[in-house]
């Protein structure tokens, strides 16, 4: 794994459970010299015991490995506060309104930051009736590619995926978009405003 719950993770997270090392090592099956030897980083718990730890603090596993629990403070989504996470073995895209903590194959992910395109990631978008028209002039070769491209509304997103070897072009209903964000499976997020494209 890519990372792993440490023992000032596990220290912290039990003491906001107002919990102690021997009501912990008791839910777990170990002594309490273990948890004490976790919490000052002589050891760490076995694999097998991450989900059965996560489950006594009340976390699910991705939140135990992240250090923290993700909770819901607004209770709306905002588009505002979109992320992207790609997972670097199995190519899966997955897309938040707000903070997560996400894992995929077996890793954690990071939120994605967008960067603005430069001149080897340029895109081409025009205004067609009620449609955006994206063109991605970019290499599409099997190990460097456009991996998708992504709409985001007022009210939600349109995702499009692109494949090696095929065209990196998506047509989008025009309603709402605000941004476009495209992604390169070698140099990361790239976003642009779509409030100046003039139609054609």
């Amino acid at each position: 794994m890519d990372q792993y719950v440490t023992g000032s993770i596990i220290k912290r997270l039990r003491e906001s459970r107002k919990m102690t090392q021997l009501q912990l090592a008791e839910a777990l099956n170990v002594s309490d010299k273990t948890i004490s030897k976790w919490e000052n980083g002589r050891g760490y718990p076995d694999i097998a015991l991450l989900e059965p730890l996560a489950k006594t603090l009340r976390l699910s596993v991705s939140e135990l490995l992240a250090g923290e629990s993700i909770s819901n403070t607004n209770r709306c989504f905002n588009m505002k506060k979109i992320k992207f996470y790609v997972c670097p073995i199995c190519g899966n895209v997955i897309i938040t309104t707000g903070r997560a903590a996400i894992s995929c194959c077996g890793i954690m992910l990071p939120d994605l930051e967008p960067e603005t395109a430069d001149s080897t990631h340029t895109v081409h978008v025009e205004q067609v009736e009620d449609e955006y028209y994206v063109a991605i002039d970019h290499e599409m070769g099997k190990k460097h590619y456009i991996s998708f491209v992504v709409a985001v509304k007022e009210d939600g997103y349109d995702l499009k995926k692109f494949y090696p070897e095929g065209a990196a072009e998506a047509r989008f209903k025009r309603s709402n978009v605000r941004n476009l964000y495209y992604y390169c499976n070698q140099h990361g997020l790239f976003q642009i405003p779509l409030g100046s494209v003039k139609s054609r």
